[in-house]
């Protein structure tokens, strides 16, 4: 597997967790939660709200991952044919995704 499909792959998870975080750490504190989900809904979620750190130390987990394959140094090429050329829209796209995951957990974290 290739570290491009590493990267995404660890930052997609990290977004999923830091989203599932928010959303539980959001769902009794917030009044349209509550209004979107309905009451039972809230309570639900908010019967999960012991696995807030989890997930957010997952995504945190991830995150360490997905930069870690990014920023580690490419493979010695012995013929030459390495393509680092898609690297620095690779680190883009994971500092992105790391600024999101931190708004989630953010939001988790104040909201709850």
């Amino acid at each position: 597997m290739s570290d491009t499909r590493r990267v995404i792959g660890a930052a997609g998870g990290a977004l999923g967790l830091g989203a599932f975080g928010a959303t539980v750490g959001a769902c009794c504190g917030l009044p349209w939660a509550v209004a979107l989900l309905g009451v039972s809904g809230a309570v639900a979620l908010a019967r999960l709200s012991f696995l807030l750190p989890y997930a957010l130390l997952g995504a945190a987990g991830l995150l360490a991952v997905a930069f870690w394959w990014a920023y580690r140094p490419p493979p010695v090429c012995a013929d030459g044919t390495c393509n680092t050329a898609g690297r620095r829209q690779l680190r883009w796209m994971l500092w992105v995704a790391a600024l999101l995951v931190m708004g989630l957990g953010t939001i988790a974290l104040t909201a709850g």
